[in-house]
């Protein structure tokens, strides 16, 4: 089977953990490089919990360092959700600094584009400054890119503002910027992500699957993204989920934009369901997923895990 390249950026995070895994693991993707953006813990510490995860998982994937801060607007994190360290709950051993590569980020990925001879999907799960800095800087990578798979957004209301979703929320800039790229995007939001739920009894599952199994449960004690009674949202595992099982979506063509200058409403996606703003559509926006169906591959996708 000819597995399809992805750049993966993230900001580690619990469930960026849970969505590593299981791409890692895939038989069907290749990930050629893992880019770090500051997002639900500063810049160091998620590429420490990248490193740390590869280590783990005893994976050789580049890590490239990338934004440190938004755009324009001032840093936000998400440590409440995911612990001081992002990725609180287990004991992992120090990793090495052995993957990191000297490039930024964005030259990482402009490289490892341009050297491919396939397109190469791009499938960000934090903020999208990287993504918006490389698209910037380098508009002649776009030509290399298959898609942009991205979780983040929303249909409807936010967790971080009343309309806004945390990864969009931390860099609403750098989010215009991708969605006005003109290429082909994929945004899987929040919405979905509330729906794609892992109760108690799956997670008991978990800690007698496997070493990544039981150390995602330990994890799963201190992620605040729902709670072990009401399910725990798998936000960034969704995106993941979208690469290798489509069907289990409801996607629409749509126009998605984000708000700037909203005195209540700044870094909300407005996301043109039905056609008021006349615009032609540039996004893919899945607005449903099959939970039970979400449940199953969660589940079968740990178990191929070490």
């Amino acid at each position: 089977m000819t597995k399809r390249p992805i750049i993966i950026d993230t900001d580690p995070g619990i469930d960026d953990a849970v969505a590593l895994a299981i791409a890692l693991y895939s038989e069907e993707l290749e990930v050629k490089l893992i880019t770090t953006i500051a997002g639900n813990v500063g810049l160091d510490k998620v590429t420490t919990n990248a490193l740390r995860l590869l280590q783990f998982f005893g994976k050789d994937i580049p890590v490239a360092l990338g934004a440190t801060k938004p755009l324009i607007k001032a840093p936000i994190d998400a440590s409440d959700i995911h612990g001081s360290t992002g990725m609180d709950g287990f004991e992992f051993e120090e990793p090495t600094k052995d993957l990191v590569l000297k490039e930024h980020a964005v030259n990482a990925m402009r490289r490892v584009l341009m050297e491919s001879p396939e397109p190469i999907t791009l499938v960000p799960i934090g903020p999208l400054t990287n993504i918006a800095l490389l698209l910037s800087m380098y508009p002649e990578v776009k030509e290399k890119i298959a898609k942009i798979v991205l979780m983040g957004g929303s249909t409807g209301r936010g967790n971080m503002g009343v309309m806004s979703e945390f990864n969009i929320v931390a860099d609403p800039d750098a989010a215009k910027i991708v969605f006005q790229s003109k290429l082909p995007v994929v945004m899987v939001p929040l919405d979905v992500g509330l729906k794609a739920l892992v109760y108690p009894e799956d997670s008991e599952q978990l800690k007698g699957m496997n070493d990544t199994g039981r150390m995602i449960y330990q994890l799963f004690q201190k992620y605040r993204g729902g709670s072990m009674k009401t399910g725990l949202k798998m936000y960034d595992a969704t995106a993941i989920a979208y690469l290798l099982k489509p069907e289990m979506f409801q996607v629409v063509d749509t126009f998605v934009d984000i708000e700037l200058q909203g005195a209540m409403t700044a870094g909300c996606t407005v996301v043109d369901l039905k056609g008021y703003l006349k615009q032609p559509n540039n996004a893919k926006v899945c607005v449903d997923i099959d939970a039970d169906v979400f449940k199953k591959w969660f589940l079968e996708s740990l178990q191929k895990c070490n």
